[in-house]
């Protein structure tokens, strides 16, 4: 990361900066969110799942329209028939845990009821990748207070300025962990719930 130029008495540019690069942490966990099945059809379960046809990789939702017909059930309906085939191998070698079911038209995929057991699994792992993404927005923090003290020791800013750079450092850091929290919050909730 490269240092920031702190200008005596700006914290606005800091805390926009902050703010920036706080977001990159949180677009990562929201992705990580859409991987945890909660037991309901969604096509972030499928759609970047890699399959090989025409000579290349490419994920199913540049491949055919998906579709959620129900809470448990998604419908996969290859433009081209020929790749359907293709789009099930990806399927089956995805480990996404469910057969997928091919008439030669469209690949429906049933989701089983999830189970106890599996919804505490779920909800463990929920925790991991929230903690993932805390540590990220930490390590944020960690490095740009370190640039503060840093900026201090050699007198580049005064030591009243380093505190509110210091206190909007905190600020964010609070706001950004607690959309993390809100965000871990509701997944659990869809994971206990359904």
């Amino acid at each position: 990361m490269e240092p920031f130029v702190f200008a005596e008495g700006d914290t606005r540019s800091f805390e926009a900066i902050l703010k920036e690069k706080m977001t990159k942490p949180i677009g990562h966990f929201e992705k990580e969110l859409s991987t945890i099945r909660t037991g309901r059809a969604s096509s972030a379960l499928v759609e970047n799942i890699p399959v090989e046809c025409y000579g290349q990789t490419m994920p199913i939702k540049n491949l055919a329209t998906i579709s959620i017909p129900d809470a448990r059930l998604i419908t996969i309906q290859p433009w081209d028939k020929s790749i359907i085939h293709d789009i099930e191998k990806g399927l089956l070698t995805s480990n996404f845990g469910v057969t997928p079911i091919n008439d030669g038209e469209v690949i429906r995929l049933q989701l089983p009821q999830m189970s106890a057991a599996r919804r505490e699994e779920m909800v463990k792992e929920l925790g991991k990748k929230a903690e993932d993404g805390r540590i990220g927005i930490r390590n944020i923090r960690k490095e740009y207070h370190n640039q503060i003290r840093d900026t201090e020791k050699k007198h580049g800013i005064s030591e009243d300025f380093a505190r509110r750079l210091n206190d909007t450092l905190q600020k964010v850091t609070d706001e950004f962990i607690g959309k993390i929290d809100s965000m871990q919050k509701k997944k659990s909730g869809e994971l206990t719930l359904t």
